[in-house]
């Protein structure tokens, strides 16, 4: 949808006086100290599965059974094959 300059700058100081003109609440504020923790659990628990599905994949690929698999990650064999099957070249 064009607009004209008239139309962009208008919404541009608006913008800016809105910027100039804001106050933070305390509500509004993010814990830092919680935001590093959260990221590094993300990170972490991204680690892990990548991990597991390595380990999978080369349990896999040195014949280990999907019930077994699935037993040592806390599931059924059924469940680690849907979860990790499409992902494993057998």
């Amino acid at each position: 949808m064009p607009r004209s300059i008239d139309e962009i700058i208008a919404h541009a100081d608006e913008y800016a006086a809105r910027f100039e003109n804001y106050e933070p609440r305390v509500e509004d504020e993010v814990p830092s100290g919680a935001v590093h923790l959260l990221r590094q659990a993300v990170r972490s628990r991204a680690d892990a599965e990548r991990d597991m599905l390595e380990a999978v994949i080369a349990a896999r690929q040195l014949g280990t059974p999907w019930s077994l698999i699935g037993s040592m990650i806390g599931t059924s064999g059924e469940a680690a094959r849907q979860r990790y099957g499409s992902k494993v070249v057998s």
